[in-house]
């Protein structure tokens, strides 16, 4: 067992817990994916339902009862005891817009941050079935057997994944541009499978803009887990206080390149 672990059980206790989370927000979500249901707009700007206030409310009441010293960050419920020393960071439908429209790359995102660092993560994806783990020391998993990267150091030959050009500021869209030019293809509307088919050697490069921490927390160990990397911009790790730009490589010196790149 770690001390990081050590005050509420071993790494692997943690992540089996974030799985049952991720068992109970299927249903829900999938309760009412592909039928009528209206969606509010935010003071943000994007969308939400009641399947996103749904499935949050379930996660977080579960969280309250196993773990009611953890602190909790939510994507639509705000936040809950957000400076405890364990928190657990959590987008309940990652991809609402897709998930409005029908599209089945939606996900649910659970990561749990302990002393300010990423200690898990999970990414369930309902609708197609598919579940990305994993924790600190642990490999990353993808549906119970191991994922790994893929090597590509050639910016030439990476394919390139963004949810969205639109996602992009203004100061910030030209660097993506410069970025995308140099790879061999760019391909967009992954939602945050993006990152799970990155940690499992389909995909190069991920590079995204306007990110808040429940979007990214629970990729990061993901994305290591795998052999990655996973930073802002200018290549600092990404935490809950981050700018909001991601990238994410397979290889090492493919990530190099990219931050050169988007800070030139």
């Amino acid at each position: 067992m770690s001390e990081a672990a050590s005050a509420d059980g071993s790494i692997q206790e943690l992540l089996n817990f974030a799985e049952q989370l991720a068992d109970a927000a299927r249903p829900v979500s999938l309760k009412y994916f592909r039928t009528a249901i209206s969606a509010e707009v935010k003071a943000d700007e994007s969308p939400v339902t009641i399947a996103d206030r749904e499935t949050e409310t379930r996660l977080r009441q579960m969280i309250i009862e196993v773990y009611p010293a953890h602190g909790i960050v939510g994507e639509e419920l705000g936040n809950l005891n957000a400076d405890a020393e364990t928190v657990w960071v959590i987008d309940p439908i990652d991809g609402t817009q897709a998930f409005i429209t029908g599209k089945p790359l939606f996900g649910t995102l659970i990561g749990l941050y302990r002393g300010g660092k990423p200690l898990l993560g999970v990414m369930d994806m309902p609708a197609l079935g598919e579940r990305w783990t994993a924790g600190q020391g642990l490999p990353t998993l993808f549906d119970g057997a191991p994922a790994r990267v893929r090597s590509c150091a050639n910016l030439a030959d990476a394919w390139l994944y963004a949810t969205s050009p639109q996602m992009f500021t203004e100061p910030n869209f030209p660097r993506f541009e410069n970025l995308r030019l140099g790879c061999r293809r760019a391909v967009y509307g992954a939602e945050c499978q993006a990152y799970g088919l990155l940690a499992s050697g389909h995909v190069d490069l991920v590079c995204e803009d306007t990110l808040q921490p429940y979007d990214y927390a629970a990729l990061i160990p993901i994305i290591e887990g795998a052999g990655g990397v996973i930073t802002d911009w200018r290549g600092k790790a990404l935490d809950l206080e981050s700018d909001g730009t991601v990238i994410a490589a397979g290889d090492p010196a493919l990530h190099a390149v990219a931050i050169e790149i988007l800070n030139s």
